[in-house]
């Protein structure tokens, strides 16, 4: 017998778990984390590729159908292919994705493919080396590109270019990056910025909203027109080019948030549930997990996680509280 799905205090499904496996970046996006003094958790705290398996397969018998791999930075956990291979054998996973800034994606992007993942996010904020240092705080922007063209190559079904949107910064790459995007068959999705960058950088006045990009879009490229049909829990909302060539999507927290349709969990590197990327509070996954836990106890704490879920963050009023986490402590 199948069982009830997970569903919350405001009548949401669940069936979406994002898995952070590390909190270490090799990068420093100055919107996600400090350039020096990050303090790390202990790879003995880290979860391991068995408890991720069980943890996603006890979800996945509560309804979860789609997984995302994130970090930190998921491609610097040594051997993560065998944890792809793994998590996409779970009967009842009809989505598998990754999100990745693909500095390291050249050489792994086979080993992924071969692994089972079809599906790839990759962050990529501008295609200017001297931006992209500014950005990230290193200077690894043909290696990005490198493992963007190594993917396509494989023949990946789905790759999506994340861009946030910081105002006075990527202005000059907004184009760029939708031409780009249209001239190798990935759909870019850009990301009003957030405050979840740790160092209290964020404020209303620094965020690039959608419709301001729907707009430079529509004048210097062609006008965008909303794909029918969407889907009413994704965060992003999808545009197609008036001329038939591509799409974008828009994920805007800030100015349309889609908290009433969020269908997602999220499982920490270091084993803590959360129902919403600013969650103030969390449940311990790994004591259980390591304490001989049964699949029943996991369950149940999976379920009350969700009950207690909150109607949204609350971003665009005087109730907003910033989680203590930082974005990469959190998983994208």
């Amino acid at each position: 017998m199948q069982a009830a799905p997970l569903v919350d205090g405001f009548g949401r499904v669940h069936d979406n778990l994002r898995i952070g496996v590390t909190d270490r970046c090799n990068i420093r996006c100055f919107y996600c984390m400090p350039e020096t003094g990050v303090e790390f958790v202990e790879r003995r705290e880290i979860l391991s590729f068995e408890e991720i398996e069980r943890f996603a397969r006890i979800a996945v018998g509560l309804g979860i159908t789609k997984l995302r791999v994130t970090g930190g930075e998921p491609l610097v956990r040594r051997g993560l292919p065998v944890l792809i291979r793994r998590l996409a054998a779970i009967p009842g996973v009809r989505d598998l994705a990754l999100t990745t800034n693909g500095v390291l994606l050249e050489a792994l992007a086979g080993p992924l493919y071969e692994a089972g993942l079809r599906r790839l996010n990759v962050h990529l904020d501008t295609l200017d080396r001297g931006r992209f240092r500014q950005i990230a705080r290193r200077d690894d922007l043909d290696k990005v590109l490198a493992g963007l063209e190594a993917a396509r190559r494989l023949g990946y079904t789905t790759i999506k270019l994340n861009v946030v949107a910081v105002k006075n910064l990527i202005e000059p790459d907004i184009v760029l990056l939708a031409r780009f995007g249209r001239e190798r068959g990935f759909e870019v999705r850009y990301i009003e910025f957030m405050p979840l960058d740790a160092q209290n950088l964020w404020d209303r006045g620094k965020v690039l909203l959608a419709d301001e990009i729907i707009a430079i879009l529509s004048r210097e490229i062609a006008p965008l027109q909303p794909v029918p049909d969407p889907d009413p829990r994704a965060p992003a909302t999808e545009y197609a080019f008036a001329d038939g060539i591509g799409k974008v999507g828009f994920i805007a927290s800030i100015s349309r948030p889609f908290c009433g349709n969020c269908n997602r969990l999220r499982l920490t590197a270091d084993g803590k549930l959360r129902y919403c990327l600013f969650a103030l509070e969390e449940d311990d996954v790994k004591a259980p997990l390591r304490s001989g836990a049964s699949d029943e106890d996991i369950a149940a704490l999976i379920r009350s996680n969700v009950a207690r879920k909150w109607a949204g963050h609350e971003i665009n009023s005087s109730k907003f509280v910033a989680p203590p986490r930082a974005m990469n402590a959190i998983g994208g």
